[in-house]
């Protein structure tokens, strides 16, 4: 594309997928602009109503009016007990709600496995320590009969003790908010294989490289 700047802009739904796609961003070696997510990291249903990403949608639509030169914008969500195909028909009805008349190029990427889940889910996948407390809480699922913990908040809780008591040392644990938590976890340890061989995740690295870079 020459001298042509092309700028790419990435909506996140979490802070928690912020990172996560930071990481994997990095590894490829891609220059993305990621926005600031459309949730806080302790709304977990924060899609349920679409709202928030209508917010950031109108945002973004505010920056181009004043001037600054987007090309493409690839949206990130979880499938979570949604789906794929109607989570992505809701964010395209937003797109040509707030977008009716622009030449923006928009990629939409649902984050699952087997057509439900979300960033946790995936994570599990390609963990790439030793898990022998985390793989505990199966068996402690199996006791809570009348109470179990839906798909999605096991999966937040495995990833959660995998972090501080599978992969953190004793004097990491001391200090576990810092030392322990999901920006050092994905970002500055090596305990996820970013580079691992599965369907969920060549298919969102092949979604990065729909994008156009500066020079490409």
């Amino acid at each position: 594309m020459g001298d042509i700047e092309v700028s790419n802009i990435l909506i996140v739904e979490s802070e928690n997928d912020k990172f996560f796609i930071e990481a994997i961003v990095a590894s490829m070696n891609l220059p993305f602009e990621i926005e600031k997510p459309i949730c806080q990291i302790d709304e977990y249903e924060c899609m349920g109503g679409i709202g928030k990403l209508k917010n950031k949608l109108k945002e973004l639509n505010s920056r181009i009016l004043k001037g600054d030169e987007i090309y493409q914008v690839g949206i990130i969500v979880d499938a979570d007990n949604i789906g794929i195909s109607k989570r992505k028909q809701d964010i395209e009805t937003l797109i040509l709600e707030i977008f009716p008349n622009n030449t923006l190029k928009f990629e939409i990427f649902i984050m699952n496995i087997d057509g439900k889940g979300e960033l946790e889910t995936v994570l599990r996948k390609i963990k790439s320590n030793p898990s022998p407390i985390a793989d505990c809480l199966e068996e402690w699922q199996k006791c809570l009969v009348q109470k179990k913990l839906s798909q999605k908040d096991f999966d937040k809780l495995w990833i959660q003790i995998y972090q501080r008591y599978d992969c953190c040392s004793s004097k990491e644990k001391k200090q576990a908010n810092r030392k322990c938590n999901n920006e050092v976890s994905l970002k500055e340890k090596q305990i996820y294989n970013f580079n691992a061989t599965i369907p969920e995740l060549d298919r969102l690295k092949s979604f990065l490289k729909k994008f156009k870079f500066q020079g490409e």
